[in-house]
């Protein structure tokens, strides 16, 4: 397998490249004006530990992949285009009164307990923004109101006229049939063509949400057309940098769904997130290799710290309504918890409690951190670390970026000494103890909302600052074991790398299984197999499309699933593609009571109320090689550690004053080696610390241990 894979996070741009039986990372800044000179630097630094050209690796590759936030910054900036919206007459304002409680939607649970304070996200869409077309087509899918085309032409004209960049049509009932908001893109189309408003979208909702739900379908296209500019130039200017590089197969782009595509066969909506679900990806693919069991995968890297669940047993948990920003959308997401607890996370003192708070606002890579001598003048997790003696000033990030001690103490100092009443040394370690312990409460809530105990999980720890951490948040966790996995500053990259060539398509239903009513089972196979096939059909040609053979392209069937009229659903895998006899209906039954029971306790099923299917989805797939994990279990007696290259005096958060801590190189990542803490280990990627009362012990493929040996 020869592939290239990339993830463009908001400080770094790691790559991961296998070459034959060889696996290179590489590391370089983010440019986020530029996004393919990063791109470059950080292949430049895997291509150079190959001893190759960039041009000789992109022609001989299988395939180049991206995993980016920039649709994630692009939304959190609100950079993008003037949307204008078609809804249906009547509709007006189903976006701008959300649902419910919808405006507090996408904040804290401190934020969500104030709710009457709560602030308003400022509208993608403003009302002025909006126009409704005369049509209407019932729940089953029949016109009730001919669209009225001389109304479409004057609202559409209305809407440019108003200088809109992107449109997005949402009619009431369209996902059950489409043909108004297919005939408004004829009307538009024709009346501007493509030499005279090509560089105008616009977005159908049933096309880009396939479930009903007016408002979740609205704000999932509207996050889509607003995406569409960003994504189409800085992946465009991607592509095009590869070409000029030799590289003339297909781009691919990973999805937040946990599969990839090439990029003309991929929405903006589905690039959000996909860094972070890149590395549950991987977890999901270790975890399976090295029989860990079940896995929480956590990923620290210069901006946030992203939480996600791979259970044992093949369980996957999606997200099938996830809050993107401040928007509900109804798009299949991989489940994925982030919290603002990067190393360039910014720390400020919270002067109700007198204290300091970490994030969410991160120093990002430009400026960086106050270290960084970019500019950045606020401090850091980053300056902390270094404060602590953690960081080689000289030798961080393989000494291409050279860290200022004098900066970092002088953010620290300005910023949060004096409200404090605290030495720099001791403001560090507080920014430490705080940053540490938000992450581990991150991982118990998540955990312990699903009814699951951190004690019964390996905790993966990757990204730059994963094993950085990785003790403290154990200390704070309660837990005894953590693994840094293989290729941990770059596992994110690397399960871009591994994912399957990937769609999911959906379509709402209303398919009763057991009536409690009249105490009859569902007998209408035709219809469910139906919809199944059709979207099936879908997912065959979207992979035809980009080339894959017929053959080769598998489904797996989901079905949300309810009892009776109640609001939670229950995704289910399912065998049962197709469905031909009550026996086939029963099983299904069962199927549901038990995974309802799995997830809610047994006893607490209720199959009197009814059974009901809301939501068929079909995922379609095509297997591809992926990285080959090693077993990392590590058998034997312990190597001895090697000699130390150096050692400096570090500040741990429970021991008062310094301790002179040794600093090993690679040559610590042998396997079997073994060093009981207090120690560093620089690497050219990463940094391992070992706390006091800890021993690291190295496994395969540079992959580390974490056990604690004091209680």
């Amino acid at each position: 397998m020869k592939r290239v894979s990339v993830d463009i996070g908001g400080t770094f741009t790691d790559c991961f490249v296998a070459w034959g039986g060889r696996y290179v990372e590489g590391k370089a800044l983010t440019t986020h004006h530029n996004l393919a000179l990063g791109f470059n630097e950080s292949l430049a630094d895997a291509c150079r530990q190959l001893e190759i050209e960039i041009p000789t690796l992109l022609s001989g590759v299988d395939s180049v992949r991206y995993a980016t936030t920039l649709g994630t910054n692009a939304l959190i900036e609100r950079k993008g285009p003037r949307v204008g919206l078609l809804v249906t007459s009547g509709f007006k304002h189903t976006i701008p009164l959300s649902r419910g409680r919808g405006y507090g939607e996408g904040l804290s649970l401190q934020e969500q307990a104030d709710i009457p304070n709560a602030k308003r996200p400022d509208p993608i869409v403003p009302i002025p923004m909006i126009r409704e077309i005369r049509e209407r087509i019932d729940y089953l899918g029949q016109v009730f109101w001919t669209l009225d085309e001389d109304d479409v032409r004057t609202r559409i004209r209305e809407l440019v006229d108003g200088g809109a960049e992107a449109l997005v049509v949402m009619f009431t009932n369209s996902v059950v049939n489409p043909v108004h908001e297919l005939r408004v893109r004829e009307i538009f189309l024709k009346e501007y063509p493509a030499h005279l408003l090509g560089a105008v979208p616009m977005l159908l909702s049933h096309q880009v949400a396939g479930r009903k739900g007016e408002y979740s379908r609205g704000t999932s296209t509207i996050i889509d057309a607003f995406l569409h500019q960003t994504m189409y130039h800085g992946l465009g200017t991607l592509e095009l940098n590869l070409r000029a590089q030799g590289y003339t197969k297909p781009m691919q782009v990973s999805h937040n769904s946990g599969g990839m595509a090439q990029l003309n066969s991929t929405d903006a909506l589905q690039t959000v997130h996909s860094g972070p679900v890149s590395g549950i990806a991987a977890s999901e693919h270790l975890a399976a290799l090295a029989d860990l069991g079940n896995v929480v995968a956590t990923d620290m890297g210069g901006t946030s710290f992203d939480i996600g669940i791979v259970v044992q047993g093949g369980v996957k948990y999606y997200d099938f309504n996830p809050v993107i920003d401040r928007w509900l959308v109804s798009v299949p997401m991989v489940h994925l918890v982030t919290l603002g607890a990067g190393g360039g996370s910014i720390a400020r003192f919270d002067r109700m409690y007198k204290t300091i708070e970490i994030g969410p606002k991160s120093a990002g890579s430009d400026p960086g951190p106050a270290c960084y001598d970019r500019g950045g003048m606020k401090p850091t997790v980053t300056d902390a670390d270094l404060l602590l003696g953690y960081l080689d000033p000289k030798n961080y990030a393989n000494g291409r970026i050279p860290l200022n001690p004098r900066r970092a103490k002088q953010a620290v100092e300005e910023h949060l000494c004096d409200d404090l009443d605290m030495d720099v040394v001791d403001v560090a370690k507080l920014i430490k103890r705080q940053v540490d312990g938000s992450m581990a409460n991150g991982i118990a809530n998540e955990l312990r909302t699903r009814g699951y105990e951190p004690k019964d999980f390996t905790i993966l720890a990757y990204g730059g600052n994963g094993p950085l951490h990785a003790c403290g948040i154990a200390n704070a966790l309660g837990v005894s074991k953590i693994l840094a996995p293989p290729f941990s500053s770059t596992f994110s990259a690397c399960g871009a790398g591994n994912v399957n060539q990937m769609h999911i398509h959906e379509m709402s239903t209303w398919t009763v299984l057991f009536d409690p009513n009249s105490k009859t089972v569902f007998q209408d196979y035709e219809s469910y197999n139906r919809g199944i096939a059709e979207l099936e059909r879908r997912g065959r040609e979207d992979l035809m499309r980009q080339g894959m053979d017929p053959a080769s392209i598998m489904f797996r069937t989901e079905l949300d699933m309810r009892y009776g009229n109640q609001r939670v659903q229950t995704a289910v895998v399912t065998n049962f593609a197709r469905l031909t006899s009550q026996r086939d209906v029963l099983a299904l039954m069962d199927q549901f009571h038990h995974r309802y029971g799995e997830r809610f306790g047994e006893g607490s099923q209720a199959t009197e109320t009814g059974v009901r299917i809301n939501t068929l989805r079909v995922c379609s797939y095509v297997e591809q090689p992926t990285v080959q994990f090693a077993n990392l279990v590590v058998r034997g007696p312990a190597k001895p550690s090697p000699a130390p290259v150096g050692s400096r005096p570090a500040h741990f958060v429970d021991v008062n004053g310094a301790i002179d801590t040794p600093v090993y190189d690679d040559s610590a990542r042998d396997e079997g080696v073994e060093i009981v803490g207090p120690a560093i280990v620089t690497t050219r990627a990463t940094t391992y610390l070992v706390e006091p009362g800890w021993t690291y012990r190295a496994a395969a493929q540079g992959a580390v241990w974490f056990t604690r040996t004091q209680e």
